[in-house]
């Protein structure tokens, strides 16, 4: 019973947020209109509910050419972020360091595919090289925010990541949702947080290739 009023909680608070954010999500589309152009928005191949792919939504932060960027900047993971990152554009670095760049996945809650609360969704590909022990975290819709999210971000190792997104799906509760919302909250506006390279991933999509 408790899932399902978090299912129709979620769709219901999106709907307001959503209602009550437009004059925001206006002005920030705008915004990245006049600093960087087109396209606004950041569509990404995630993987939801049992792996099931989506796409997900969110203002884009970086270059139109990140991903070819990044390979030329010679990182192993262009998918990762690098200090003082230049392929972040001027209203990326405010929209990342606040959050707000997560606004459109309010219309990827609305449609079912995340919740407002619950891991980060990963890409496809890194998916594809979890382990057994990795995939319990698949277990739940990802979330906007999660409990790795108020517990370092980018700043915490993959494994340490993953390691706490179970142990939210193990001990789920709406009131432990309510924590995490409330201190989202308190974490808006803080200094962008130091990135740590995702060597796990990294290590794993090696392995891949040479298997294959």
């Amino acid at each position: 019973m408790s899932r399902l009023v978090k299912h129709a909680a979620d769709r219901l608070l999106a709907l307001g947020f959503l209602l009550a954010s437009s004059p925001a999500l206006a002005a920030i589309a705008a915004w990245i209109l006049v600093d960087d152009g087109r396209p606004v928005l950041l569509r990404q191949r995630r993987a939801g509910l049992g792996a099931k792919p989506f796409q997900m939504f969110k203002f884009r932060t970086m270059v139109p050419d990140a991903i070819e960027r990044g390979r030329a900047l010679g990182m192993e993971d262009p998918y990762g972020v690098l200090k003082d990152d230049p392929r972040i554009t001027r209203s990326g670095r405010f929209l990342r360091r606040s959050g707000l760049d997560e606004l459109p996945q309010l219309l990827n809650v609305l449609r079912g595919e995340m919740s407002l609360v619950g891991p980060r969704p990963d890409l496809v590909e890194q998916v594809a090289h979890y382990t057994e022990s990795d995939r319990r975290r698949l277990a739940v819709r990802p979330g906007i925010t999660g409990w790795s999210q108020i517990h370092g971000r980018e700043e915490m190792a993959w494994p340490e990541r993953i390691a706490q997104d179970i142990w939210y799906v193990e001990h789920w509760s709406l009131a432990l949702d309510l924590k995490i919302v409330l201190r989202t909250f308190g974490q808006l506006l803080r200094e962008e947080p130091e990135p740590v390279v995702d060597t796990m991933n990294i290590e794993r999509a090696r392995q891949a290739a040479r298997r294959a």
